[in-house]
């Protein structure tokens, strides 16, 4: 369960002036962008989708520290003095405008020319609408399980809201694959025009991580092609754009914020969804709170069962990376839709 402390100001500010608070390398370690000590270049990434994408694109060529600590609900984070101070002296920043509003202010003040918005690298969709911080889209029941497969199919008013970034979209797109190859690709090259010299390297390491992307795009595509029902119930609307890509209908207990409560009407709906469309299991995740999905789940007779935003990864998580986490999201929406 993620516990959320609010951190005082005084208290970060103190702590950035004894040099303690720093960036959080992925190894669990601190650091900061300090410059290019080793003749790396120096890499900031948000949180965990951008920092896999820089760690397997830039290879041995970067240096990669991430804002987001292990463990840590991304949406909420609040950086320290010290970490928007060592923003500045990055060489490349790779962030996901509109998931967390205070990295987006943190980068816009750290003025780094090579500053790359991962949601420009691909196209944002909405995922629905928002009526008080709940879902309140249109249910269409097994439609979904009809609609063509094809890989730019509009969204569908019928998918839950997810959080809207400022262009209007949502910003998960590291949770279909397809779109995250695109991501990949712009990444190469961008990192390619940051360190010329190393061009090649960036490009080359780009094309294999799309190439397998490619790979679990259709291990998703296949494995879900048949399936008893269409329906899954999540705790987070993160699954928009999954949902849309191999026509499944996600269906979330919570909208704009993971550990939100939702309204009991909300919850009377999602029982009558969950008879009528045959649904098993109601999925939580690792790094926000399952108490409002069990208790769901035991209301409704229901399994439950662990869908990974892949916000970040801990101990808890069903894999050590991007590609193993994404294979047991896989699996997992296998078993609870029945794939044939």
């Amino acid at each position: 369960m993620n516990v959320r402390r609010p951190i005082s100001t005084t208290a970060a500010a103190g702590a950035a002036l004894l040099g303690l608070v720093t960036l959080s390398a992925c190894s669990g370690s601190s650091g900061g962008a300090e410059g290019n000590k080793d003749g790396k270049l120096d890499v900031v990434a948000s949180f965990y989708p951008m920092q896999y994408l820089a760690e397997r694109i830039g290879g041995d060529e970067v240096s990669v520290t991430t804002l987001t600590k292990p463990g840590v609900e991304p949406h909420d984070l609040e950086l320290k003095t010290r970490q928007i101070a060592d923003l500045g002296k990055a060489d490349y920043i790779l962030y996901l405008k509109g998931l967390q509003p205070a990295v987006d202010d943190a980068v816009k003040q750290a003025g780094v020319a090579n500053t790359v918005d991962a949601a420009t690298l691909t196209t944002l969709e909405s995922h629905g609408t928002t009526v008080d911080g709940h879902d309140h889209g249109a249910h269409e029941g097994e439609a979904h399980a009809e609609e063509s497969h094809a890989e730019e199919s509009p969204a569908e008013e019928s998918h839950d809201h997810a959080h809207e970034s400022e262009a209007g979209g949502d910003p998960h797109v590291w949770l279909d694959p397809v779109k995250y190859a695109e991501v990949a690709k712009g990444v190469g090259d961008s990192l390619a025009k940051a360190d010329p010299e190393n061009a090649a390297t960036y490009r080359k390491n780009a094309d294999e991580l799309v190439k397998e992307l490619g790979g679990l795009d259709t291990a998703f595509r296949q494995g879900l092609k048949n399936t008893t029902t269409r329906t899954f119930i999540s705790t987070h609307s993160a699954f928009g754009y999954l949902a849309e890509r191999y026509g499944l209908d996600q269906e979330s207990i919570s909208g704009l914020d993971p550990e939100s409560e939702p309204s009991p009407a909300r919850v009377k709906e999602l029982q009558a969804i969950a008879k009528q469309d045959k649904v098993t299991t109601v999925f939580f995740e690792t790094l926000a709170s399952d108490r409002t999905a069990k208790t769901l789940a035991a209301d409704t007779g229901l399994k439950t069962d662990v869908l990974d935003p892949l916000e970040g990864i801990t101990d808890r998580s069903r894999g050590a990376d991007y590609l193993e986490v994404m294979r047991a999201n896989l699996a997992a929406l296998q078993k609870a839709l029945g794939a044939k």
